[in-house]
């Protein structure tokens, strides 16, 4: 029996359970889950507008995250994610409008659909990585975009396709909040899922190919194999996202998938940190937020100097990227050390010698 007045130093572990919890540390268990209770809380403290936001950096979590288990985590350049989000958006939209199916069965469907387009275009990575990996995920790129805009009969073509929101029990998803919770859910599970992957063997085989390929085969890690397996997954939830954005804002074109975008997740994943589950949701918050910011400075400065209105919003792209430019230069492996470096000091504050 335990004495009462003795008190435990250290973390004691008993059993494999307690072992192989996620969150080991109670303390920390209790900080997850008031942070998990916030976000559920979240749409009942702010307005529609700062809800609708949310939406959009979670649904940019989402495909962020499935980067990262590409290129952050397998070592695999990627600059073709925006059409794969492309794929999952009309994948999910073909299959609702034009076959009638319901959005519960279209969404993970549009998923595989994704899986599985990402992993015939993953094939060249066998052979290719680093710069030349990189020109072929934009040959992706550019492919797939093609095929969407030309493809008039399936796809609609430069048009594009409208959409329409999802519904549960007769209960369509208009509202901000509804749609809110069912992002925040599926984000829940992708980032539960990314955080136990890297846990696994297949997780760990993929940080080996990433560090070290060469060794990573001589010790009998199939190459190809994990590769492939690691365009796979990051491509579904991809393709997941892109039908959660389709259906949020039931539009579907072409013009919305450009390589801008592609720039843009792989700046979420950069400025986040790569290599990091919760860095790609920082990031993409990050990416997200910071055009909106500009964009309210931006105005605000306009109603002092409206003749300099121009000239503030052409100043709004190059501040972006210089923002961009400074992480990679100060912190390059972004927001999730600077947040690690600030847990760490105040693990030892104030006696911080």
């Amino acid at each position: 029996m335990k004495n009462p007045f003795v008190m435990d130093c250290g973390e004691f572990r008993v059993n494999y359970k307690q072992d192989m919890a996620l969150y080991k540390i109670p303390r920390v268990r209790m900080r997850v889950l008031a942070m998990v209770a916030f976000f559920f809380i979240f749409p009942l403290l702010f307005s529609d507008y700062v809800v609708s936001i949310a939406i959009l950096c979670g649904i940019a979590a989402i495909g962020a995250i499935g980067l990262n288990i590409l290129t952050g985590f397998t070592g695999q350049i990627s600059i073709g994610v925006g059409a794969f989000l492309g794929v999952g958006g009309y994948a999910s939209a073909i299959l609702t409008m034009k076959m009638g199916l319901s959005f519960w069965v279209a969404m993970p469907m549009a998923g595989i659909i994704t899986a599985i387009i990402g992993a015939l275009f993953g094939i060249p990575s066998l052979r290719l990585k680093g710069l030349y990996l990189a020109i072929a995920t934009l040959a992706a790129q550019v492919i797939i975009l093609f095929v969407i805009s030309r493809w008039d009969s399936l796809t609609g073509g430069t048009a594009g396709m409208v959409l329409s929101r999802p519904s549960i029990f007769g209960y369509t998803l208009y509202s901000e909040t509804s749609f809110y919770y069912l992002m925040l859910i599926i984000l829940v599970f992708t980032t539960i899922f990314s955080l136990n992957l890297f846990r696994s063997r297949v997780g760990r085989a993929f940080i080996a190919v990433r560090d070290r390929d060469i060794a990573a085969e001589v010790m009998g890690i199939n190459l190809f194999k994990y590769k492939l397996i690691a365009f796979t997954v990051s491509s579904f939830f991809v393709g997941i996202a892109g039908a959660l954005l389709g259906h949020y804002t039931m539009i579907v074109s072409p013009e919305l998938y450009s390589i801008f975008i592609s720039v843009e997740f792989l700046a979420m994943i950069l400025v986040g940190g790569l290599g990091s589950v919760f860095g790609s949701i920082y990031g993409a918050i990050f990416i997200t937020l910071l055009p909106v910011l500009l964009r309210t400075i931006v105005e605000g400065l306009s109603v002092i100097f409206p003749e300099l209105y121009g000239l503030f919003s052409a100043f709004k792209e190059v501040i972006f990227g210089a923002v961009i430019i400074l992480f990679l230069i100060y912190e390059p492996e972004g927001i999730a050390k600077m947040w690690k470096n600030i847990k760490d000091y105040f693990k030892l504050w104030p006696f911080s010698y």
